[in-house]
């Protein structure tokens, strides 16, 4: 199984610092995010019921009207590799690991990519899976682009997946409102920017035939009740979502301020995350751990990922740490 941010506890043993003294910014989900309201009894007490009207709310959020609701966009990334006889799958690195991982652990073929040869190698591949904006990488793939990968690909019956976690805090990106197109699928997630991804939901949006396919092997009640109802109240919030993304704007560049200021230029940025690559990524990773700010280390190549500051301590806690380590 792969590791992931998040993974505060293991660091609160490791490092024998108390919980209520970490600043975890190992996650680039929303630090703030959608306030949670008041469950009604009887959504704790009933089975999930399709016909409650998440489908409608979701179609109006992301302006498509065939898609799937799942237990978050990971239980799409295990199960769409079961929907294919063996193909040639093209992946970004670094991006998501979980992608390749699910696909390879299914019999696929892998094929390793930097953005700039995907087209050099397109011809190919019968699937192409892109993460838009990337993770950690923050690299963007234009619609243009996207679409002419598609087209290639729809030639052979393959499938271009982009999983758009992240888009939420830039909108302009998505290809949510020109689905269902033949072999386009989409994956979002209620996660990131909603900051809710302890409630483990998500959605896919794609062709019907494909929908129906992934609906049969993920079985009923992928999604709570009580997860369909403040999935329901986010997405519907448009005022809480406009003022959101301004603040993760503003807080994302503050942050890339931050670290250029301690020598840890970014060079991706999203409204959710910045990523500095640097020799010693391990070491200053390490380095904040003992001032207890948890990041998220990257091998290959060797890189950080630093999540948002929830508030104004989280703020002073960051430069601090940045401010010890810089005299190490």
């Amino acid at each position: 199984m792969l590791k992931h941010g998040g993974r505060l506890l293991e660091a609160v043993h490791k490092y024998q610092i108390p919980v209520s003294d970490w600043l975890d910014l190992s996650t680039g989900i929303n630090p703030n995010g959608y306030p949670v309201p008041k469950i009604p009894n009887a959504v704790w007490l009933r089975l999930p019921d399709n016909l409650d009207g998440l489908i409608d709310v979701a179609q109006h959020y992301y302006q498509c009207n065939s898609l799937l609701a799942v237990a978050g966009s990971q239980a799409a990334i295990q199960a769409l590799p079961q929907l294919r006889k063996a193909s040639v799958v093209g992946f970004i690195t670094p991006s998501y690991a979980e992608h390749a991982y699910a696909w390879q652990k299914a019999g696929h073929s892998i094929v390793s990519l930097s953005a700039t040869e995907i087209d050099l190698h397109i011809n190919q591949l019968d699937c192409l899976v892109l993460v838009n904006p990337n993770n950690p990488s923050a690299c963007q793939f234009s619609k243009d682009q996207c679409f002419s990968w598609l087209e290639v690909l729809q030639k052979k019956n393959g499938w271009l997946i982009v999983d758009e976690a992240f888009i939420d805090s830039m909108p302009e990106l998505s290809l949510s409102s020109y689905a269902p197109l033949k072999g386009l699928i989409i994956l979002r997630s209620i996660g990131k920017f909603f900051g809710l991804a302890g409630i483990r939901a998500g959605f896919v949006l794609a062709e019907a035939d494909i929908l129906e396919q992934l609906n049969e092997l993920l079985g009923p009640w992928t999604l709570s009740n009580p997860t369909r109802f403040v999935t329901a109240c986010a997405l519907q919030n448009k005022q809480w979502q406009d003022e959101m993304r301004v603040q993760l704007r503003h807080n994302s560049g503050r942050l890339a301020r931050l670290l250029t200021d301690y020598q840890l230029v970014p060079i991706g940025s999203t409204p959710l995350f910045q990523w500095a690559v640097v020799e010693n990524a391990e070491e200053i990773h390490y380095l904040l751990a003992k001032q207890a700010v948890l990041t998220r280390f990257f091998v290959q190549p060797t890189s950080l990922r630093f999540g948002l500051p929830a508030d104004e301590a989280g703020w002073a806690h960051l430069t601090t740490a940045l401010e010890a380590i810089s005299s190490c």
